[in-house]
């Protein structure tokens, strides 16, 4: 199962806000830094409209929808790539997910101050950033020592992965997340290999009050901090309010519709937030049907029908013949798998079909 981790300085808002995605009361919430020590762990399910729809069509009376693990990573502070407040543990963590969660604060609380005195977002993120950056810079001085010694024994790769580490120590030295390297050819994978903390895909967490979030892309730090991690990062930015995610968690389907209808919002942030780590990671979403029930299944963009059969199971990547395939909004118009068919809408796709976001699945196979 796919990982993000949610990562910020103290008293961000960051535990609260995992208790809200999760739907539990995991995480310790207090007004006073490493309140989180050990992660906590939650697994979410990624919202989507369009397995109820289906449903409706096949009457299976089960959804199973597709799913990512949060991990509550306690805060950071300056200093960490050095150990400061048990940072190397922290970082650990950090290591140990596929994308980051950071939330940024933009609100103001005199029951949980700031650790760092004034309000100001745009320092915060540029204090973690910057304990990620030294923390791979020392990782990469020492990947280096370690690939001179292997470019003179003759192994295969060091050399283009010593070129690759050389090009990143004036990078990072710079401030510059590893992320924002340019790299070609098989330097992605080589970077992939090196965990580098700031290479891990981001997308950014403004917190904001409950009064701020229905205007949440008019405050004026939230505007200031999506023009920021567009412009230094190439990231997004998603507002949330852990206030209202709290108030939310503990709500039914319906209460929840018209708590946010009350307060302006078509949307939870979390449902948001959600749905921006899965598109963060590259994933898309394709479905299949049984008798027993709806489901949906993650596979990269890109993945070829036999190898997003073998999610399913490796029998039917093994055995794969063909996979039959209709877009889900397609048969969501023509309302019924019979009409479908006798239109001629499902079609038959070979191994080299890549998967597309929404198509309804079908995999025939013999083993």
């Amino acid at each position: 199962m796919l990982k993000a981790g949610i990562v910020g300085l103290p008293n961000t808002g960051k535990s609260t806000l995992f208790n809200a995605v999760t739907r539990t009361h995991k995480a310790a919430v207090a007004s006073y830094p490493f309140c989180t020590i050990e992660p906590n762990v939650g697994v979410v399910n990624v919202p989507d409209d369009r397995l109820a729809r289906l449903e409706q069509i096949f009457k299976t009376g089960t959804i199973i929808p597709t799913a990512i693990e949060f991990f509550d990573i306690a805060g950071l502070v300056a200093g960490a790539s050095k150990g400061e407040g048990l940072g190397n543990q922290f970082l650990a963590h950090i290591r140990e997910v596929d994308s980051i969660v950071h939330v940024v604060r933009c609100f103001e609380d005199d029951d949980a101050p700031h650790p760092l005195g004034a309000l100001d977002p745009v320092r915060d993120i540029e204090v973690v950033t910057t304990e990620l950056v030294l923390s791979d810079l020392d990782a990469v001085r020492k990947r280096i020592e370690k690939a001179h010694k292997r470019e003179r024994s003759g192994e295969k790769d060091a050399h283009a992965e010593l070129a690759l580490l050389e090009r990143l120590v004036p990078h990072l030295n710079a401030a510059k997340p590893a992320s924002l390297l340019e790299v070609h050819e098989d330097e992605p994978r080589l970077l992939h290999l090196f965990q580098l903390l700031s290479a891990k895909p981001v997308i950014y967490a403004a917190n904001v009050t409950e009064g701020d979030f229905a205007a949440a892309d008019q405050h004026p730090l939230v505007r200031q901090l999506a023009e920021y991690v567009r412009t230094h990062h190439d990231a997004a930015l998603v507002p949330v309010s852990a206030k209202i995610e709290s108030e939310l968690a503990d709500l039914s389907p319906g209460e929840a519709r018209d708590y946010l209808k009350d307060l302006g919002v078509a949307d939870s942030g979390a449902a948001a937030l959600i749905r921006a780590t899965y598109t963060l990671l590259g994933l898309i979403t394709f479905f299949t049907h049984n008798d027993k029930e709806v489901r949906a299944w993650t596979v990269r963009q890109g993945t070829k029908a036999p190898q997003a059969a073998g999610v399913i199971h490796t029998d039917f990547e093994r055995g794969f013949i063909k996979a039959e395939i209709i877009a889900h909004d397609e048969l969501i118009r023509l309302g019924s798998v019979h009409h479908a068919r006798e239109v001629g809408h499902y079609r038959l796709e070979g191994r080299d079909y890549a998967i597309r976001d929404g198509d309804v699945a079908l995999f025939r196979f013999n083993v």
